[in-house]
């Protein structure tokens, strides 16, 4: 390995160790308790040594989104199979959906407070954007999903695709939210998951009575 190459790998290994020891920084004490310094002294860096990588604790912030958000959307786009029909595919998707989020309690729990509070972080126009369109990417499949259902008459074609999409979005998150982080912890998943399989079928019900 040339040794221009191997200084690209040791500096995406560097970039990416911050970006760990910032993600337990955010989901413990929240975006405003923390600062460069305390993501230095997790990382075992210096103050500058982060600022060679990032210019702010915003650009830190926006990088954990992004980068974890689009491994969700890589996840997503697999789900949708045209051999099963939309209902098994939104099950599908609800528990890739699940899953991801329970293995990551941290990302949920940044990626809600970014959603919650509109632009909590004084990020850039250019940033927030990038962000709003990659979490709108996430929920592209489930649009996908219901016009096959509208198109194979398993859903009316009354039904208005948005509408529903942003329905099940809340569904999914709202009953991740109320499980994820109370109760007992060896009951935790499974409560989750039972919840989101029951909310689901209401839901399923609901758009072919529409």
């Amino acid at each position: 390995m040339g040794s221009e190459r191997r200084r690209e790998r040791e500096k995406e290994q560097r970039r990416s160790s911050i970006l760990r020891a910032a993600r337990r920084e955010f989901f413990e004490k929240g975006f405003r308790a923390v600062t460069v310094d305390s993501i230095a002294r997790r990382s075992e860096l210096s103050k500058g040594a982060i600022y060679l990588y990032f210019k702010s604790k915003e650009e830190i912030y926006a990088q954990i989104l992004l980068r974890d958000i689009d491994k969700f959307h890589e996840k997503a786009e697999s789900v949708l199979d045209p051999s099963m029909s939309a209902s098994d595919n939104l099950r599908r998707y609800a528990e890739v959906y699940t899953a991801f989020f329970i293995s990551d309690r941290e990302l949920f729990r940044i990626f809600m407070n970014f959603m919650i509070q509109h632009n909590p972080v004084n990020f850039t126009p250019n940033i927030n954007d990038h962000i709003v369109r990659s979490t709108n990417q996430t929920v592209v499949v489930i649009e996908q999903i219901l016009q096959m259902g509208i198109e194979r008459g398993e859903f009316p074609r009354t039904l208005d695709i948005r509408v529903c999409r942003n329905a099940l979005w809340g569904l999914l998150n709202g009953i991740i939210a109320l499980h994820l982080f109370t109760g007992r912890e060896n009951t935790r998943e499974e409560r989750v998951r039972t919840q989101v399989r029951g909310g689901l079928e209401v839901f399923i019900a609901g758009l072919r009575s529409v």
